[in-house]
């Protein structure tokens, strides 16, 4: 079989997806897209074997590209990732996977009409050592019965809503830039889906900027198994960039921290803990890449399939309608 042939478009994040395609003996990078002149030109530098368009569409269309990986700014992933799956390409898309229910249960009859395509979105949390041990736990029963989860995504970089591009778009979610990582990853822990949300938020620490959006949202997310989860995006503290993970269970807890993890077991009727030093992060934003191929052809499940970047989705739109609406709300799966 011949390799299949990749397009990247947006070379922010999405010149670190060459990497992954590359890393694959049945897939080759063959473009690369980026609407700034000058970024395109120091990427091509860097990669000079690639054909370079300042034009999404062009790729998104060319019969001679089987994978395109989208890594544009938020507002614009729902048409790239439409007219790819048209066009009859597998799609990596870097999330938001897009920014509206409306456009997500197209993106899911899409995938229904091409069945024989694949589409996963950059959710890396799942392959960093440290929560990939503590899946490994949770399923073995180390930590006995799962009660309550927390996940907040610490940004720590406000300047990025405030003077970056996602303070000049139309719409820009927290939730959905930021908390969806928590989501994934909690869903993922568990193997559990949400039935139903609540959220709140405020703008207080980007008051008076461009930004328009809350820049903080908690939301509490009710799993169809019985836990609760907490999720936050985070945006205005001043913290180092973090993923802040607690894992509740009868028999045991899980606590990520800044230097390690610690693990909680009851011992002689007292709590003992245990330091995990495994690396956190410990990814890179091209890590998911070689299994999203694999399952293109034929060699296994991507890491990230489809149906849990939709369920995923879905949770984060529960608490997006929660938010507005002040009121818990049903989860709307993709049927």
């Amino acid at each position: 079989m011949s390799k299949l042939r990749a397009a990247v478009i947006g070379l922010g994040v999405g010149e670190e997806h060459i990497a992954g395609y590359e890393a694959h003996p049945d897939c080759e990078v063959v473009a690369i897209c980026d609407l700034s002149a000058e970024r395109l030109a120091e990427v091509g530098e860097r990669h000079p074997e690639l054909r370079r368009t300042d034009r999404p569409d062009e790729l998104l269309r060319d019969p001679e590209v089987d994978v395109v990986s989208v890594a544009s700014y938020d507002d614009a992933h729902f048409e790239q990732v439409k007219t790819a799956l048209e066009h009859g390409k597998h799609v990596f898309v870097e999330k938001p996977l897009c920014l509206h229910e409306s456009e997500a249960e197209q993106i899911h009859a899409l995938l229904r009409e091409h069945s024989g395509l694949r589409l996963s979105s950059n959710l890396p949390l799942r392959a960093s050592p440290r929560f990939v041990l503590l899946r490994e736990m949770i399923e073995r029963g180390e930590l006995g019965d799962i009660y309550y989860l927390e996940g907040d995504y610490d940004y720590g970089r406000l300047q990025k809503i405030t003077e970056g591009w996602r303070g000049d778009l139309d719409y820009y979610s927290v939730v959905l830039g930021g908390a969806v990582h928590m989501v994934d990853l909690l869903l993922w822990l568990t193997g559990d889906r949400v039935k139903r949300a609540t959220a709140a938020g405020n703008q207080i620490a980007s008051r008076g900027t461009k930004f328009r959006f809350p820049d903080l949202v908690v939301g509490t997310l009710e799993l169809e198994g019985g836990a609760i989860a907490k999720v936050s995006a985070n945006f205005g503290c001043v913290h180092p960039h973090f993923h802040g993970v607690k894992v509740f269970g009868t028999e045991g807890t899980f606590i990520n921290g800044l230097d390690q993890a610690t693990v909680w077991k009851r011992v002689d009727g007292a709590p003992e803990s245990t330091a995990i030093d495994l690396p956190y992060p410990g990814i890179t934003k091209s890590d998911l890449i070689p299994s999203f191929v694999d399952s293109i052809v034929g060699n296994g499940p991507a890491r990230v399939s489809a149906e849990e970047v939709l369920a995923t989705m879905a949770a984060c739109f529960a608490m997006e309608r929660a938010l507005e609406d002040r009121a818990p709300v049903e989860v709307k799966g993709f049927v």
